[in-house]
């Protein structure tokens, strides 16, 4: 069963356990360049059917336009919001379902989002927030943890709200963790390459820079819970 409107933001996703034997695999295929696969329904494709809510009842193509807000971090790698704010501005406008606009964090407005976090859906500051952001959509979260080694883990919390009445049309809270094997196979799949026999360990200085690879691979299994799975 996906998860209801109460169960995003409780964190019910818990980080596989790994040991180190497992990073070499995992990481050879965050850092490996690959070509990107073609999006499948997020039951067949990445996994994640089971670890968001969309309404059903609400097309998001409706929307027209997002306003994006620069996720807010949690862990103590500074680089990783704008890494992973990047990641998810491509890879959701790789869905063809509304414009996109990004909120940053050197924006007032960022701030502003960030403090009334919890009265949004107050109907005056929703049409304020309309015409400030020229958006009919919002999509913001935070960056609950992130760690480049002993292996690469990110985990997050999104939420899209509809900005006419305030309703959450969209929402999620998982960790990936390179350590798990699941995760493993999806990124080879992503990458669209199978990852050599005997493959050693890579360094830690590596293992930072496949940062922004990593983002990409989350970002897209991301994107493609926002789209609803095709009917057979």
């Amino acid at each position: 069963m996906r998860y209801s409107k109460d169960q995003i933001g409780r964190g019910r996703n818990k980080p596989g356990a790994g040991r180190n034997r497992r990073t070499g695999a995992c990481l050879f295929a965050v850092l490996a360049l690959g070509t990107i696969c073609g999006c499948e329904s997020p039951a067949e494709s990445n996994g994640m059917a089971n670890s968001f809510f969309l309404d059903q009842n609400k097309d998001l193509q409706t929307l027209g336009r997002v306003a994006l807000v620069e996720l807010e971090n949690a862990s103590s790698y500074p680089q990783i919001s704008t890494e992973m704010t990047d990641a998810l501005y491509l890879q959701v406008q790789k869905q063809q379902l509304f414009g996109l606009v990004v909120v940053r964090q050197d924006d007032p407005a960022w701030r502003s989002l960030q403090e009334n976090i919890e009265g949004l859906q107050a109907m005056r500051q929703l049409v304020v927030l309309k015409d400030t952001l020229r958006s009919n959509g919002l999509l913001m979260g935070t960056i609950t943890q992130y760690q480049p080694y002993p292996h690469m883990m990110i985990g997050l919390r999104l939420k899209l709200l509809d900005l006419t009445d305030g309703q959450l049309l969209w929402g999620m809270e998982q960790v990936w963790d390179c350590a798990d094997k699941s995760i493993q196979r999806r990124i080879q799949k992503f990458h669209g390459r199978t990852i050599p026999l005997g493959q050693s360990p890579l360094d830690e200085e590596l293992v930072v820079v496949s940062s922004r690879n990593f983002c990409r691979f989350v970002a897209h299994e991301v994107a493609a819970t926002l789209r609803k799975p095709q009917r057979k």
